[in-house]
């Protein structure tokens, strides 16, 4: 298989054609080797239209996917990802967002509860030369706040709550870019904090797979 075939065909047909106009977003796609952050027998599924599976939830926690290649362009896009930026990534998986945030900001900060995805990623992106990218461990609500305040804050899943703790790690003028809601019924948000403040802009309705750690808490009845 011809993967830098795929990898162009994945940006003309998946990505540019859903309102993803920015070149260097555009540019991240065609430059990262999806298939290099997939296991070897899916190698031949990285560049379709859906998501792939990474790894299997036990004891209730989901199952971990990459996430298909158009509503993670379009909320990268939606992130406005500046040259100088310091990102934290939540929930890296194999580092694959990682990477692609690499090509746009500063450093990445790539954190992950899963003690073995997050070997898999260090050993990935060391591999591949993304020298800006640190993989971090830790429970993902929580956020990183020995690197924090961060630029952007890029939740790579969708999640059902989302702490108010992590708006803190943002800087001033920061933004943070998450998928809120269950299934189709979610939307990409984009929240902006300024002057201490925090204002929310809606994106775009998608549905991507959820993170664990972010689901609403039961509410108590009488």
């Amino acid at each position: 298989m011809d993967f830098d075939v795929a990898r162009t065909r994945m940006v003309d047909n998946q990505i540019r054609t859903t309102d993803v106009t920015s070149h260097a977003v555009l540019s991240a796609f065609l430059s990262v080797a999806r298939e290099k952050f997939v296991s070897g027998n899916m190698r031949a599924l990285a560049y379709i239209d859906d998501d792939i599976r990474l790894s299997s939830g036990e004891d209730g926690v989901p199952d971990r996917y990459l996430m298909e290649p158009s509503p993670l362009a379009k909320m990268i896009q939606l992130a406005e990802v500046r040259e100088g930026d310091v990102v934290l990534e939540i929930g890296c998986g194999t580092g694959y967002v990682s990477a692609l945030l690499s090509q746009l900001a500063d450093s990445v900060v790539a954190l992950e509860s899963d003690p073995a995805l997050a070997e898999t990623a260090v050993q990935t992106l060391s591999e591949l030369g993304y020298d800006n990218v640190a993989v971090v461990t830790g429970k993902l609500p929580e956020g990183y706040k020995p690197e924090a305040p961060y630029d952007v804050i890029f939740i790579a899943g969708a999640v059902e709550e989302l702490p108010s703790a992590l708006f803190d790690q943002l800087r001033d003028g920061g933004r943070l870019v998450v998928v809120e809601g269950h299934g189709n019924a979610s939307k990409a948000n984009l929240y902006v904090r300024e002057g201490g403040h925090t204002s929310a802009r809606r994106g775009f309705n998608t549905s991507v797979k959820p993170l664990p750690g972010f689901e609403k808490k039961p509410e108590f009845q009488f």
